[in-house]
């Protein structure tokens, strides 16, 4: 007989052989006919696979989070069977999950086309309603080999050959006639695959990811567990595109990259003028909170680095100069040992801590061109940069205020907090068990102070230290982290920062690294996809556009926007001998908020036609009304705050 333990800690019976999908049934028909896989002492295996002996035993439903990657794995096999039944020439490679779905590498003469995929798709339904048994066999390496190759499906033959050791057996899968090399697990059957499944795209990718392998033809799909979840991310797909960041930044005049400046910037006039608008309102957060800024140099020597022990664990990323008289340099990869010498830099006392020291720093890190993506991933950045020098019992205060200035700031910016993660000890660590215990706490309790409860993330902590992150949600619900605060021991110790103490006697320091927008270049490109370019008024690089109808209403457009701008307001003036409705429509593609409309009668007047981003109507107001009305409006949510109370 076989015990069996279940999640409420109560024990069964089994016969021997029994498996996951009879331990369901005996606690309820309901239980089983939604079962789709099961969690043998915390491993996810097939429900119909018998049990080995006795075990602890929770029945997966497909509500289950695990669900939906055994509901992409299976996608992937369907669509195989699909492209096989259809396309009879064509050999499978590998089909693995990924994010939000899948792939399958195919070998075929003939390329695919995005025209097949409708009749793919046709062809994985019927294997749907077929609802073929999905069966694990166990087979001797050779034997299946000897199979696949008699099959001619070469590239299988070859992965087990290559992977798997002499003498050690393997897992096939079989649903209906057709068969995959695969270690599971899987639904009971193909029925059970909800067909909230859709193929995306097409690519091209070498055998083994080798240029100088054979070039196989890669079609993406995504799956999800019913139909309403996969609108819904064909909705923000779509919402995605229209939001491309990189897409706006040309649109709008922002910014652009080429490939003489792989992952560099070039930021334009107005994507400068976003840059400061940002740069400007962090610095007067940070300075109405303590923080001192400081600049370190963006070049220092290789010395310097093995020191610091940056040499020996990003060597790979920094980027390296050599001078004429033998000197090895590297630029920067990122702020905080040079914000070590400034510590050490004259004789600190207890009573100079906390020293919250802050830097807009450029940095430069190496990237594989594949891997740089926009603004998001580049290889020249700026960080918001800061670290905090502080004694060990300062360490959950000041993390705790770090907590409420950045989530202070991240709704000034109208983006949403998810949570918090705490990051806990990775694998790869410096520092004993003892130390982490203490670590994870003070960060914990921290966080706790802050009115904030952490998710864990275990195991996402740096080597030297356990860290929180800032998980931030974007208008159509897009996850990113903005934000981190890191405990670091190691640092100080290294470059030998010390303090006085109470005592007399000299004391290293523990340094808070820390971050509110992480780097500016990607939380801008956040921002621009947070708002498809629609900027809050304050963010605007362009305020409002004062739009003249005739030319006989181009002086006073002009005197209108100098008043506009007396008050703060960042002003273009139109007076182009073009039509007011084109006026309107370039504008309004370019995002500006406020188009003022003026003509005869508002220059009589001294008035303005305001029309707003978005609205088809349009107010009336006085030049007088629109310079204290637009510039407190436009005023960043500090100064508005500080503002509002004068009133």
């Amino acid at each position: 007989m076989i015990n069996v333990t279940l999640p409420d800690g109560s024990k069964r019976e089994y016969a021997d052989g029994a498996s996951p999908f009879d331990v369901a049934e005996s606690i309820s028909k309901s239980l089983a006919k939604k079962a789709v896989a099961a969690r043998v002492d915390g491993e996810l295996r097939d429900l119909k696979r018998p049990l080995e002996g006795d075990a602890r035993v929770e029945i997966v439903t497909d509500k289950d989070p695990d669900a939906l990657e055994l509901i992409r794995h299976d996608a992937a096999h369907v669509l195989a069977q699909a492209v096989q039944a259809l396309f009879p020439d064509t050999q499978v490679t590998i089909g693995p999950v990924i994010e939000d779905g899948f792939y399958y590498d195919f070998a075929r003469k003939e390329p695919f086309s995005t025209d097949d995929f409708e009749k793919i798709e046709a062809k994985m339904r019927e294997i749907v309603d077929a609802d073929f048994p999905i069966i694990r066999e166990v087979w001797e390496k050779d034997a299946a080999i000897a199979e696949f190759k008699k099959m001619g499906e070469d590239y299988k033959a070859q992965i087990i050959d290559d992977i798997i050791p002499p003498g050690e057996a393997i897992t096939l899968y079989r649903q209906g006639d057709w068969v995959d090399l695969c270690r599971g697990p899987h639904l009971p059957s193909t029925g059970k695959l909800p067909k909230a499944f859709k193929l995306m795209k097409l690519a091209g990718a070498y055998w083994r990811g080798d240029s100088n392998n054979e070039m196989l033809q890669r079609v993406y799909g995504t799956a999800w567990a019913n139909e309403k979840d996969l609108k819904d991310h064909l909705h923000r797909l779509e919402e995605a595109e229209k939001r491309d960041h990189r897409k706006l930044g040309r649109q709008m005049d922002l910014f652009h990259m080429q490939e003489e400046g792989k992952g560099m910037v070039f930021w334009h006039e107005k994507g400068l003028t976003l840059w400061r608008v940002i740069e400007a309102y962090v610095r007067r957060r940070l300075e109405a909170t303590g923080y001192v800024e400081v600049r370190t140099p963006q070049v220092l020597d290789r010395t310097f680095w093995e020191k610091s022990g940056h040499w020996d664990k990003y060597r790979e990323n920094m980027f390296i100069a050599e001078t004429a008289e033998d000197e090895v340099l590297s630029l920067k990869p990122m702020n905080c040992p040079g914000h070590v010498q400034i510590f050490k830099f004259g004789q600190k006392s207890y009573r100079d801590l906390p020293l919250r020291m802050a830097e807009f720093g450029a940095c430069h890190r190496y990237e594989p061109s594949g891997a740089l993506h926009g603004l998001m991933r580049v290889r020249a950045f700026t960080q918001d940069d800061a670290h905090i020098f502080c004694r060990e019992d300062q360490i959950e205060e000041e993390t705790a205020a770090f907590i409420k200035l950045a989530s202070s700031i991240h709704e000034d910016f109208g983006l949403e907090r998810d949570h918090i993660s705490l990051g806990t000890r990775p694998a790869q660590r410096a520092g004993t068990e003892e130390f982490w215990d203490k670590a994870e706490a003070q960060m914990l309790n921290a966080a706790r102070a802050a009115g904030v409860e952490p998710v864990v993330a275990e195991g996402d902590g740096a080597f030297y230290a356990p860290k929180l992150d800032f998980q931030l949600k974007d208008a159509i619900g897009r996850s990113w982290t903005c934000g981190t605060i890191q405990l670091d021991y190691v640092l100080p110790e290294r470059l030998g920062a010390e303090y006085v103490g109470e005592d007399g006697q000299k004391h290293r320091p523990v340094m808070l690294h820390r971050a509110i927008l992480g780097s500016l270049e990607r939380f801008i490109g956040v921002l621009i996809e947070n708002y498809a370019g629609a900027f809050p008024m304050w963010l605007s690089p362009v305020q409002v556009v004062v739009a003249a109808i005739t030319d006989a209403a181009g002086d006073y457009a002009e005197e209108a926007a100098a008043e506009l701008r007396k008050a703060g307001l960042r002003v273009e003036v139109d007076t182009r001998n073009e039509t007011i409705n084109y006026k309107v429509r370039e504008h309004s593609l370019q995002k500006v908020p406020v188009i003022a409309v003026v003509g005869a009668r508002e220059a009589e007047g001294r008035m303005l036609a305001l029309r707003r981003l978005g609205s088809n109507g349009q107010e009336i107001v006085s030049l007088a009304d629109a310079v204290k009305n637009l510039g407190h409006e436009a005023l960043p949510p500090d100064l508005k705050r500080a503002a509002d109370t004068q009133r």
